[in-house]
């Protein structure tokens, strides 16, 4: 098939940074991964991982379309990026469709399964067991990932399902270089994935020693279910072999998983939040996710200062984003959940009014301790290793897609014979309310622990429009610094004039109400953070990284595609032109 051919492509690509993309077959080429203007119809995809990108790529080189090539890069990235990328967690993908001007989303978090209760991670005592929340067959919830994928290529693909998975199986099965990246983030989790027998098999040698970069990585097992999956679509997961093992494996360890919860889950296509910045239409994705709407919320607030001329970087313009940001996540913390079982407030929390509202309170010479900040009164009516793709295609489709296990490696658990990992979803839940979840988020009621609810995320899939057409798409991983990511993308390109690179490459800083720390990337200088101090901030500088932005975008004939270099392998590639 046509698309096996990008695995080679795809090597290629990783060595030499080059992507032949342009009507005339001239070598574009990437500077630092950053950007690389494409003229023609081809189309762009970022992604945490290049090869996964080459694959997305060559499936609009070969004619499909955005959606063809978010399916083929999810599953890639399940292989190339198994920390992140997945087959056992979930996620929402936003979908543009060009022809007739209509944006939705599809909303396939996983779900807690049935027997989940709303204390089944406090001990006796009553305080939470953060390894059962987090690291047992019980932190994971039913997963999404498979059918969500399944359910957009079905209302919107183009090339045939198994096509699309072809190169996934490949990969699996062939076997991937070990990038600097995944062996070191492999050496940092080795203790944790070895507890899990099947993971420590799958992720280490046969010697129990790590990867190095350069080795060969096979995963026979996830081809196989890989496989299943492209025979049988939806039903190679939720049924037959690969749900009995995932069900025996639950059983045994005393997970809630079984094959009835499989069999019955289904994702939700859910009508995207949509709101206006400077005049520019901002969609994104709806709750379960907490991301659109606080985002939205923020914009509002933002709209009511002049942020351009402040400056990017500028000590002003960081405490207004901090105080912006604290009083969102105030919010969060109590109005935000599964809106099939609670009735989340958003058009009030997105409603311009309330914007200037939350804005009338901020004061440019002070910060308000997070203890003066509480959630506001209705007065009307998700890991750091999550992933996000983002993709154009040359018709204006646009699909920005976030998906995630959780934290890295998710539960740590893999199910022996079938080779993928587990999420910990559950944990994205509140275990107790006034008890911080492992990303230090607070939560209420809204997002209490209840079977067959969605839990919460932070996971933000966007996209920008000027004048009704598709501009720019990005999202992030990141956990709580998903939001603020995408907020500073926004407000970058918007308000700072900057272009996608450059937006993606300026220093990011993040606020979350509760812990009431200002953190500061490398990056700002130090009479930045003197004054931020002086203004009351208690600002933590240091040499971390927050999100890793895959931004894609199509203006005045030019596709442009941004990966962040935050995180190492990233890369977004050039699809050729269709033939």
């Amino acid at each position: 098939m046509r698309l096996l051919n990008l695995i080679v492509f795809a090597m290629d690509v990783a060595a030499a940074g080059v992507a032949r993309a342009d009507t005339n077959e001239q070598p574009v080429i990437r500077y630092g991964d950053l950007i690389h203007p494409v003229f023609g119809p081809a189309g762009m995809v970022a992604s945490q991982n290049r090869v996964a990108s080459a694959v997305g790529a060559d499936v609009l080189s070969a004619g499909g379309n955005a959606v063809d090539a978010a399916v083929a890069v999810s599953f890639a990235l399940a292989v190339t990026l198994p920390r992140a990328g997945n087959i056992g967690g979930g996620g929402f993908m936003l979908i543009h469709i060009a022809e007739d001007a209509t944006t939705t989303s599809i909303d396939y978090r996983e779900m807690a399964p049935p027997g989940a209760t709303r204390d089944m991670f406090l001990d006796a005592d009553g305080n939470v067991d953060n390894t059962k929340a987090r690291f047992s067959h019980l932190s994971a919830g039913v997963p999404g990932t498979v059918a969500g994928l399944w359910e957009a290529h079905q209302r919107y693909g183009r090339l045939e399902w198994r096509e699309l998975l072809e190169p996934a199986i490949a990969l699996a099965r062939d076997g991937v270089r070990v990038s600097y990246d995944m062996a070191s983030v492999l050496g940092l989790r080795q203790e944790r994935l070895c507890a899990n027998v099947a993971a420590c098999r799958y992720f280490y040698k046969a010697d129990g020693s790590a990867y190095q970069p350069g080795d060969v990585i096979i995963q026979a097992d996830l081809a196989k279910t890989l496989d299943a999956i492209a025979r049988k679509g939806r039903d190679g997961f939720y049924k037959g072999r690969v749900a009995r093992l995932i069900a025996d494996d639950m059983k045994k360890n005393g997970g809630l998983v079984d094959k009835a919860a499989l069999a019955r889950y289904e994702p939700v296509w859910r009508e995207p939040v949509k709101g206006t910045y400077r005049g520019y239409d901002i969609v994104t994705m709806a709750p379960p996710s907490s991301g659109g709407v606080h985002v939205l919320q923020m914009l509002n607030i933002l709209e009511q200062f002049d942020v351009g001329t402040m400056g990017a970087g500028s000590a002003d313009s960081v405490h207004l984003l901090a105080e912006a940001m604290r009083l969102a996540f105030a919010d969060r913390s109590k109005h935000l959940g599964d809106p099939d079982f609670y009735p989340v407030p958003v058009d009030w929390l997105t409603s311009k009014d309330y914007g200037r509202e939350l804005a009338a309170t901020i004061d440019m010479a002070r910060a308000r301790p997070s203890d003066e900040v509480l959630p506001g009164v209705v007065v009307a009516p998700e890991s750091p290793d999550t992933t996000h793709i983002s993709i154009i295609d040359a018709e204006g489709n646009v699909v920005s897609k976030t998906y995630t296990l959780n934290l890295s490696y998710g539960s740590g658990i893999a199910i022996e014979g079938a080779g993928f990992l587990l999420n910990n979803e559950m944990d994205d839940f509140v275990a107790k309310p006034g008890v911080p979840n492992a990303f230090g988020m607070l939560g209420g009621e809204a997002n209490a622990i209840e079977a067959d609810k969605r839990p919460l995320s932070s996971m933000t899939p966007a996209i920008v429009f000027s004048d009704g057409k598709a501009w720019f798409a990005t999202g992030s991983p990141g956990g709580s610094r998903i939001i603020t990511s995408v907020l500073q993308m926004i407000v970058n390109v918007i308000d700072h004039e900057m272009n996608i690179a450059a937006a993606t490459a300026a220093p990011r800083m993040h606020h979350q109400w509760y812990p009431d720390v200002l953190g500061l990337e490398q990056g700002y200088s130090p009479d930045t953070i003197q004054l931020l101090e002086a203004k009351g901030h208690s600002v933590r500088a240091g040499s971390f990284t927050i999100g890793s932005l895959q931004s894609v975008a199509y203006r005045n004939g030019v596709f442009r595609g941004a990966s962040d270099t935050r995180r190492p392998s990233a890369g977004s590639v050039a699809a050729e032109p269709t033939e």
